[in-house]
């Protein structure tokens, strides 16, 4: 997908204004499940030409419902717009060379096998980059290749477990709760993300590129703030707090008579004015409640009475009103009321496409705006086209799929 191919749609919300930034860029895209995937995504929505090279079997996620749009769960769906499809079996010596065919002109290939996978099937990093000196090889695995537990496979809420996020989401009547989203696997395709944009920064310079180990573990490590800083510094072990934060006092959630509200107060200056909204001006000159700190020792004290005055306002209106006044502030938002509220719409934060509903991208750049470009492709779906892109005739696209070697049906 690039300049010269580049045709917007007109029919639909959210949708690609431009080639966008990538444009040009090839992408052969081994990764199955999450983090690859989101990072391909996050790479196709700005005009990356991502081609997803599926194993036999498929990515698993495909299976990963209900619900279900056309055998395919939403699962997949949600991370795999904007690319083109065609299954492999690099098992294989004859899908090896297809693969090395496909990477011909590529920048950029991502994949998620287990650690020495690659290495075993001859076309290991430093084999590629010998007959691709500017291929950028981004890796994702669970560990890396090496250490204690080099290696093993990966997990989101094994991660999560190991990395300590466990240990700080919950609260002291819960233990340790895994978080709702999967954190480890969307960080890790965002941190890959950017990672492959460095890569590609300093090729520009060396005219050559490079390798990423990117690991689920470090990618979740990375993401313990400020939790990590507080035990740096103090010695002690962090426990989950629920809503409330470790350090910001008042930082919770409280109900209304509408609605639950999140309240965030993060200076006294803040907290004056969110006493001033609720008519409880006197809460900032109370020694108690003079500064943060002060407001950290007596947070239950606090707690209890911004409770009470809460309890009588309507929480739409109440955290509006503080909101525009500099206290930050918020509804605590069900799925479908904050992908169907008004600045979500503004934001085009929704994207649609034929039969396609998913969150936009939000990266949002004035010249060469993402956006949806394709709905999510089904399996093999563009396998015929990529083959004949590359060179292939129609008898040896043929002869590749009698042989198994490439698939038009998802081997069960």
């Amino acid at each position: 997908m690039n300049d010269a191919t580049f045709r917007p749609a007109t029919e639909g919300k959210g949708l690609a204004k431009s080639p966008g930034a990538l444009a040009g860029l090839k992408v052969i895209d081994l990764t199955r499940v999450l983090g690859g995937p989101y990072c391909t995504m996050i790479l196709s929505d700005h005009g990356a030409d991502v081609i997803k090279v599926e194993p036999p079997q498929g990515d698993e996620v495909r299976d990963w419902g209900p619900p279900f749009h056309d055998d395919d769960a939403s699962y997949f769906i949600g991370i795999n717009r904007n690319k083109r499809a065609i299954a492999l079996d690099i098992g294989k010596p004859e899908g090896r060379s297809v693969l090395m065919r496909l990477l011909e002109g590529a920048d950029i290939l991502i994949e998620n096998f287990k650690p020495g996978s690659m290495e075993k099937w001859g076309i290991g990093y430093d084999t590629l980059s010998e007959r691709f000196p500017r291929l950028i090889h981004c890796r994702i695995s669970g560990f890396g290749a090496d250490g204690p537990l080099g290696g093993l496979p990966g997990y989101d809420a094994i991660l999560q477990a190991m990395t300590g996020l466990m240990s700080v989401n919950g609260d002291a009547t819960t233990g340790p709760m895994r978080m709702g989203t999967a954190i480890v696997d969307m960080g890790t395709g965002l941190y890959s993300a950017i990672g492959i944009l460095m890569a590609l920064h300093e090729r520009e310079r060396s005219g050559r590129g490079q390798y990423l180990d990117m690991t689920l573990y470090d990618c979740g490590m990375a993401l313990l703030h400020p939790q990590a800083a507080n035990y740096f510094l103090n010695g002690k072990r962090p426990a989950g707090t629920g809503n409330p934060h470790p350090n910001l006092v008042p930082y919770d959630k409280f109900p209304t008579k509408t609605c639950d509200i999140f309240i965030a107060s993060g200076n006294n200056g803040q907290f004056r004015k969110l006493a001033e909204i609720i008519g409880r001006p006197e809460l900032a000159d109370d020694p108690r409640f003079a500064d943060n700190g002060k407001r950290n020792v007596n947070r239950a004290a606090l707690t209890e009475v911004l409770a009470a005055a809460f309890a009588e306002h309507d929480g739409n209106e109440l955290s509006l009103k503080l909101i525009r006044n500099g206290v930050p502030a918020g509804p605590v938002l069900p799925v479908d009321e904050a992908t169907s509220a008004p600045h979500t719409a503004h934001r085009e934060m929704v994207t649609e496409l034929d039969w396609y509903r998913g969150l936009g991208s939000p990266i949002k750049l004035r010249r060469t705006p993402g956006g949806t470009r394709r709905p999510p492709p089904k399996f093999a779906q563009d396998g015929t086209d990529v083959l004949a892109q590359h060179g292939y005739s129609s008898d040896e696209i043929a002869v590749l799929q009698r042989d198994g070697i490439v698939l038009t049906e998802r081997r069960r």
